[in-house]
């Protein structure tokens, strides 16, 4: 057996020496990484038999390190090793694969036990290579099931469709029921050749189930198919019964996949279906938490997190971007006079103004009561003052409960900041733009940047 690799990753010098100093007694090959980065990089190299890595290290952490080692072909064996051991990380690490679990300070002796048995367990299943193939088999599985991030699931399963029938093409999409939505994690295949390919499969993915296996003869002639098809495996992804989308992986240009291991793709397609089920639950969860209920907006609790992300990527790439918040003036006399049904229409229809008056990449949110406010994405204060204007002119010129014997016309004031001209955190910046919007207040039925606030 040649000489196994053990890859020991940790951010603190003094850990990386020990590890390579208790290991440097046996006979392993011991290479150090300083970051989780590194340590992931070198394991797409292959050839690693065993990770140590710490569970705590910045930017790509141990946890992880052991997920990108999982979805490998092959997988090596994975140890976490942390100073802030509790019951809940061991837990966690072993529920995601970890094979054991190390706490800092430890003895040399009790890190080569672990290591040692790990090796053994891994040599004595490289010994058996069918059981091997079963193991793999239901690693990948299980890394594909356990995600309930529907692009990231997607992605992950069609990289591994691919792997298996050794190096092909596949995509995801969606679909209605009657044709095909929206095309995901396209690999090796182009958008435009994989929506035309999707649209010929809408009705074998809605009337079947389980993988099912085409030659390009059963495919109508297309111009815009991908080149050189050969044969298409396609498994349909069905939630509560019902087909939501497909799985589709094709051979690769020049190449033949027919003696693909079906019973595998069947596997992997099933494991794939129920992360599907589960993702499409977790996202309907998901929107419900951050979506208000009268206006179908983002609520605030989803403006908070959403002010993270902007601000992160912002800082990273040095963009701008602004926020603007409006409170409909005197909103109080519509559900005085007309009720508060009539008040929730009226809500309504102004969040559908919202809507209208900012790009589809900008979110909008009811902040609450009869506030709102929009993310605009990479706009500056000149850009955030026109789209601020143009929202103060739509509500202003618009009839409300049209279709009633309450028509009304209402007004709104406008404020608006700028990250990072106006402030340089979340706090500072929607400070910023509700002070301006307050200002406005004195007026009413106007547009204020922080610029215009009177101290």
């Amino acid at each position: 057996m040649s000489q196994p690799i053990v890859l020991v990753a940790d951010d603190e010098l003094f850990f990386r020496n020990l590890f390579a100093e208790a290991l440097s007694e046996d006979s392993y090959r011991v290479e150090t990484v300083d970051s989780g980065t590194a340590a992931v990089e070198r394991l797409r190299q292959g050839g690693v038999d065993l990770v140590v890595t710490d569970l705590v290290m910045p930017g790509v952490d141990g946890l992880e390190v052991l997920r990108q080692a999982r979805a490998l072909d092959n997988p090596p064996e994975v140890i976490l090793a942390t100073g802030n051991a509790t019951l809940e990380t061991a837990i966690l690490a072993l529920k995601n694969g970890a094979r054991d679990y190390l706490t800092k300070p430890f003895s040399p002796e009790e890190l080569r036990h672990l290591v040692h048995k790990c090796l053994d367990q891994r040599r004595l299943l490289d010994e058996n290579s069918i059981l091997k193939q079963q193991i793999r088999l239901y690693q990948k599985g299980q890394d594909i099931a356990s995600l309930i991030e529907l692009e990231r699931l997607l992605e992950r399963s069609i990289s591994t469709l691919c792997q298996e029938i050794g190096g092909g093409r596949g995509f995801a999409f969606l679909t209605d029921g009657k044709e095909s939505k929206k095309v995901f994690a396209t690999r090796n295949v182009d958008r435009a050749e994989a929506e035309s390919l999707a649209e010929h499969l809408v009705d074998i993915a809605i009337d079947r189930s389980g993988l099912q296996t085409l030659e390009k003869e059963d495919i109508p002639e297309s111009s815009n198919l991908p080149a050189d098809l050969r044969t298409i495996f396609v498994y349909p992804l069905k939630c509560d019964a019902t087909t939501k989308g497909a799985l589709v992986v094709c051979n690769q240009q020049g190449l033949d996949c027919g003696d693909a291991p079906h019973g595998n793709l069947q596997f992997l397609g099933d494991q794939t279906c129920i992360g599907f089920a589960n993702a499409l639950h977790y996202q309907g969860a998901r929107e419900l938490i951050y979506t208000d209920d009268l206006t179908g907006l983002y609520n605030l609790r989803y403006l908070d997190i959403a002010l993270d992300q902007e601000i992160r990527r912002s800082e990273r790439y040095g963009l701008e971007f602004s926020l603007v918040f409006f409170d409909i003036d005197n909103f109080k006399t519509i559900n005085d006079t007309h009720g508060h049904l009539a008040g929730s229409s009226a809500l309504q229809e102004v969040s559908e103004l919202l809507r209208k008056s900012i790009r589809e990449v900008d979110v909008p949110f009811r902040y609450g009561g009869d506030e709102f406010t929009a993310l605009l994405v990479e706009t500056g204060t000149q850009g955030a003052r026109v789209v601020a204007e143009r929202i103060r002119t739509s509500i202003e010129s618009y009839l409300f409960l049209a279709n009633s014997d309450k028509k009304s016309r209402i007004t709104a004031t406008v404020g608006y900041a700028t990250f990072p001209h106006h402030a340089k955190d979340k706090t500072g910046i929607l400070n910023m733009a509700d002070r301006a919007m307050y200002e406005g207040k004195k007026q009413r039925n106007v547009t204020r940047s922080p610029e215009e606030v009177k101290s």
